[in-house]
């Protein structure tokens, strides 16, 4: 279950949203992995979003790649940044930890939560949960991870 209580802000998820969207041509990776992956809540320092997996996002197993789900938890963190005080700029990755709880394959949707644990003048911590959607609801966890950025850029 999702871990946020505060209720959704529109103005910081249209934040978040102009934020993803100006980020979004940038990069290959997240054109290719997150191009169509959907902000669906933001209040300040959390965010959620959901992504249906294809084939672009699962291993030769079937199951949600190692990478792609780095690549979520790095995104969401980022985003989650974002949200804390509408900032423009989200800083560089320093350090990501994920631990793989379960998996998710093409066709299922995942719903990714990135939460601001602290965000100082230097560096900003960010915790983040990938679960499997089942019902219309986040289920299983899939991942969890923590992200630290350095945001004195």
């Amino acid at each position: 279950m999702a871990s946020t209580q505060a209720p959704n802000n529109p103005d910081t998820l249209a934040h978040v949203q102009k934020f993803w969207e100006a980020r979004k041509p940038r990069s290959p990776v997240y054109q290719f992995l997150l191009d169509d992956i959907k902000l669906i809540y933001a209040s300040k320092g959390v965010v959620r979003a959901r992504l249906l997996l294809t084939k672009n996002h699962v291993n030769t197993h079937g199951g949600i790649h190692g990478s792609v789900s780095a690549t979520l938890i790095d995104w969401v963190g980022g985003i989650a940044i974002a949200a804390w005080d509408n900032r423009d700029k989200a800083g560089v990755s320093t350090d990501i930890h994920i631990s793989y709880v379960s998996s998710a394959k093409d066709g299922d949707w995942v719903e990714i939560e990135g939460k601001c644990d602290k965000v100082g003048g230097t560096l900003a911590f960010t915790t983040a949960t990938i679960w499997k959607v089942v019902d219309d609801q986040p289920g299983p966890v899939v991942a969890t991870g923590s992200h630290t950025k350095f945001v004195k850029v």
